[in-house]
């Protein structure tokens, strides 16, 4: 394929030539993805026995009619008015990308996992590996399948399990693992499973501060009806019901802690109500925290919480395909190009880790590049590398001959002191100048 474009004159090389050159990429993905996992071995001893789940979706612009993935669904990009595709990616512990697949935009989450599973097992074939995602994955059919498989796996619950675990919430016999973090191990009788109790002081800031501004903003409506009841400007009961009714719909976060009703008073109507002092309470025990459940037998309550707070690391990747690798938005109508065009984003993320971990390997060896001149103690981000090599550029000299002919030869600019010290970093060394290829080089004589 770069070898037809090679020969290709330039001015023929268009966006459709290009984009039928992606229908060559795609039946070679199992291979790639091959390639790719042994290659990580090789470089820096990657492992994929513990596999990080994340989801994700992008976009679509125009009708897309062509393609039948292309549905209207959840939309983690905030563009519910266009119809998208899910991906769904896994990465390792350390962030090398293992596979992905794509699905139908209005595919549930829960739905993915038994796919998943066959694909990795079609491809790698069948082992012991430990499975890493979030709540919104879980399902006891899905940690079922892991099971069957032999495998093993540590995830989030959902909310709603949190109240099988009231009284090991009231108990204050959690190990501080971090300056905002404290962990308790659960074991369930006759079980084979282990939970993990897990409270952040900022996440129980963040959801108190949520609730009173919901309960804040209930209250100020149910003021404001309470008054028109009273002053007579609202008098008919069902009315009154309904505007209560869109109140609570308004309000789902914390309708439930209040008590509401319309009473008969010596005064007439009156709107009443309270808080529920046990729904309040129990609401207060449970913010900030959250459970994790597993069936590792191995490993304190605190190693399992790294591990699972590894899960990052797959929605850095997410993140990194959608921002650096612009994978968004798609503007291709064929399902096959549309498929092609995040493999060619997974791909591009191949070398964004790679240029990830040599930074991170060189940056015990070789002091990091800093504007200041003070060494910084973190090793640069792939993105803040690129953006500092960006500024390299070839340039032609060219050079007037007395018979009438140019000269042309091409140089690189001298990189600064910081370039040259993020070149060193990565075993990277510039030329003076291009090797003259007497096929394509422009070093040569122009009549």
């Amino acid at each position: 394929m770069i070898s037809n474009l090679a020969s290709t004159g330039l001015r023929l090389i268009n966006d459709t030539r290009l984009y039928r050159c992606l229908d060559r990429i795609l039946p070679h993905k199992t291979k790639l993805e091959r390639h790719l996992k042994q290659r990580y071995g090789e470089l820096f001893g990657a492992e994929f026995d513990v596999l990080l789940y994340d989801l994700t979706s992008t976009y679509v612009e125009g009708a897309a009619e062509k393609n039948p993935m292309m549905r209207r669904g959840y939309s983690r990009d905030h563009r519910p008015d266009c119809e998208q595709i899910v991906i769904a990616l896994i990465v390792n512990n350390e962030d090398f990308p293992f596979s992905y697949e794509t699905f139908d935009g209005n595919r549930a989450d829960v739905s993915t996992m038994e796919t998943i599973l066959r694909m990795v097992e079609r491809k790698y074939g069948k082992a012991r590996r430990i499975w890493v995602f979030d709540r919104g994955i879980v399902s006891e059919k899905n940690l079922e399948a892991i099971r069957k498989r032999s495998g093993q796996y540590l995830v989030g619950t959902p909310r709603r399990q949190m109240k099988l675990f009231e009284q090991e919430l009231l108990k204050d016999d959690r190990v501080q693992v971090k300056p905002d973090v404290e962990v308790k191990k659960v074991t369930i009788p006759q079980g084979e499973e282990t939970y993990i109790l897990c409270r952040t002081a900022g996440r129980k800031k963040k959801e108190q501060a949520i609730r009173n501004r919901f309960s804040t903003r209930m209250e100020d409506a149910l003021k404001r009806l309470a008054k028109a009841i009273e002053t007579g400007r609202l008098k008919d009961r069902n009315k009154m019901e309904r505007r209560l009714g869109r109140i609570q719909a308004s309000h789902p976060q914390v309708s439930d802690l209040y008590d509401l009703a319309l009473r008969d008073t010596p005064h007439g109507l009156r709107l009443q109500w309270s808080i529920k002092e046990d729904r309040k309470l129990w609401r207060g025990l449970r913010e900030g925290a959250y459970m994790l459940r597993t069936n590792l037998q191995a490993g304190s309550a605190e190693e399992l919480w790294s591990r699972y707070m590894q899960l990052t690391e797959a929605e850095a990747s997410s993140r990194a395909l959608k921002s650096e690798l612009s994978i968004r938005p798609l503007f291709h109508q064929l399902e096959p190009r549309v498929k092609a065009h995040v493999m060619v984003a997974f791909l591009g993320y191949a070398p964004w880790v790679t240029l990830k971990h040599l930074l991170k390997r060189r940056a015990a060896l070789v002091p990091q590049p800093s504007v200041s001149g003070v060494t910084n103690a973190q090793p640069l981000s792939a993105m803040k590398a690129l953006a500092l090599l960006s500024t390299l550029q070839s340039a032609d000299i060219v050079l007037p001959t007395t018979d009438g002919r140019e000269i042309r030869l091409r140089r690189i600019t001298e990189p600064s002191a910081e370039q040259k010290a993020l070149l060193q970093q990565l075993g990277l060394g510039l030329p003076e100048r291009f090797e003259l290829n007497p096929k394509c080089s422009v070093d040569s004589a122009i009549a």
